[in-house]
């Protein structure tokens, strides 16, 4: 007999194990929802930025080139928070 109880209990504890497991996957949260996506943090684009790409690739024929050194002066100006001069007037030639 003691066997059979012992049998008995341990059907029990398993049974409520089961059941306990079951209740407890029921009522959890499906995390796999797909969240909205977050917009892409894409900047932009700046034609100062696509000058200096141009520039760079330019290699050392950037230096005598007008148009990069205005885009150097540019840059420089940016970052020492500087305001860009008036450019000059070209009629008193």
């Amino acid at each position: 007999m003691e066997g059979k109880v012992l049998a008995r209990i341990a059907a029990i504890v398993f049974i409520a194990a089961a059941i306990t497991a079951t209740v407890i996957e029921m009522t959890r949260e499906d995390i796999s929802i797909t969240a909205p996506s977050a917009p892409s943090l894409q900047p932009p684009a700046d034609p100062l930025r696509e000058g200096q790409r141009r520039c760079q690739r330019m290699g050392e024929a950037a230096a005598s080139d007008a148009d990069c050194l205005a885009i150097w002066a540019e840059t420089r100006d940016r970052f020492l928070g500087r305001t860009p001069a008036p450019a000059a007037p070209n009629g008193g030639q």
